[in-house]
């Protein structure tokens, strides 16, 4: 019986070799990652290439920063913290300068509105803060339990859009907890309330500081901590306040 079952199983592994298939465990399935989790897809470019997301060595040596940035340098910036390669091409055809161009003027405004792109990208490559100035803070009344303000423009809920090049990209604040709250002792509070006065408009001056990005269909979210932040009144731009965000 043994002889027999030996020679069962040496003619199943001739018919595999013959027929150029290898044995594979019956129960084979994909691996997860490490947590057993699902691995997220990865983000796929304009045009169709997959590119990584925002990491670590993507970020590093980004000293420089933009200064209440348009709406077009935050969708550059966006896809160059990705790595999405830009559909150049496509934009520049879109262009109001070539799409309604005379024909015979649309060859000589391609290079020129393809030159202002690369610029743009070109000034964006570094970045690693963003200085934003935001209308309404939308200060709250003065909590004396807890001694604090809280600036509802930088609720965890929060985001400013960007939408341009028909790209839309969003700023999220990634420790929008901690710096939502501003601690002031109660001496202090009615002082900063009777200067903003009732209904008073305040505006935000932040300091931001890229940490990633998050992609999405027809755009992404950058990701940001807040460093630091001013208060200021909307009719004068006095100084109400200046908060140092604490890591938490």
């Amino acid at each position: 019986m043994g002889a027999l079952r030996a020679m069962s199983l040496a003619s199943v592994l001739l018919f595999a070799a013959c027929s150029g298939e290898t044995a594979k465990p019956a129960s084979a399935s994909p691996p997860a990652n490490a947590a057993g989790a699902d691995v997220a897809p990865t983000p796929t470019a304009p045009g169709g290439a997959a590119t990584p997301p925002a990491t670590g060595s993507r970020l590093a040596g980004r000293e420089g920063e933009l200064a209440n940035p348009d709406k077009a340098a935050m969708v550059l910036l966006y896809l160059d913290l990705a790595g999405i390669a830009p559909p150049l091409d496509d934009w520049v055809e879109q262009d109001s300068r070539v799409l309604y161009a005379a024909a015979p003027a649309k060859a000589a405004q391609r290079p020129l509105v393809k030159a202002e792109l690369e610029a743009g990208l070109a000034a964006v490559r570094k970045i690693g803060a963003i200085r934003l100035s935001l209308n309404g803070a939308q200060l709250s009344e003065y909590d004396p339990t807890h001694g604090e303000f809280t600036v509802g423009a930088l609720a965890p809920s929060s985001v400013v859009s960007f939408d341009a090049l028909g790209q839309k990209v969003t700023l999220k604040f990634g420790n929008a907890r901690a710096a939502q709250t501003w601690r002031v002792p109660a001496a202090e509070a009615q002082t900063i309330r009777d200067k903003i006065g009732r209904g008073g408009n305040v505006e935000i001056d932040l300091l931001l500081r890229i940490t990633g990005v998050q992609p999405g269909i027809g755009g992404g979210s950058i990701v940001a901590d807040v460093q630091e932040y001013e208060l200021r009144l909307s009719h004068n731009a006095s100084l109400i306040g200046r908060v140092q965000v604490v890591r938490p």
